[in-house]
């Protein structure tokens, strides 16, 4: 697989008109769902798409065996954003904040790290597994 990454050495983390896609969109998308393929289509011609190694392992570990093709050539289409050290320690300080209180597991945890570190808006149906972020950080 030979997916880009988000940043090479020296590029500032910041990125303009940038889309985050949490993994359930991702499955959405493969699934068919007509308002996420059209929303994703808009998407494509308008944003920068990215995604996160998390949302990566997300996805090829629930592979259904007809779908390998298709989300390699989906992910070929995306940055992939790298996880860093202080994404690493933003997300612990997420999980130590909201693990009990929200149930936020360890990859929420880190895509939202990833989100906020690269200034990038995510794009999710499950608001609830990201109350570190606020609504101008989400579309939903």
């Amino acid at each position: 697989m030979s997916a880009k990454n988000a940043r090479t050495k020296g590029e500032p983390p910041y990125m303009k008109n940038s889309v985050l896609l949490d993994s359930d969109v991702i499955i959405w998308f493969l699934r068919g769902r007509i308002d996420i393929k059209e929303k994703l289509q808009k998407y494509f011609l308008e944003e920068t798409l990215y995604t996160t190694p998390v949302s990566v392992a997300e996805i090829f570990a629930g592979l259904r065996p007809n779908e390998s093709k298709m989300i390699k050539e989906f992910f070929n289409q995306l940055n992939i954003s790298t996880i860093t050290y202080d994404i690493g320690c933003l997300a612990g300080e997420y999980l130590n904040k909201y693990s009990k209180s929200h149930n936020v597991e360890l990859g929420d945890a880190l895509i939202a790290a990833s989100a906020l570190t690269f200034n990038l808006k995510l794009w999710t149906l499950n608001t609830k597994h990201y109350p570190m972020l606020t609504s101008q950080n989400l579309i939903a």
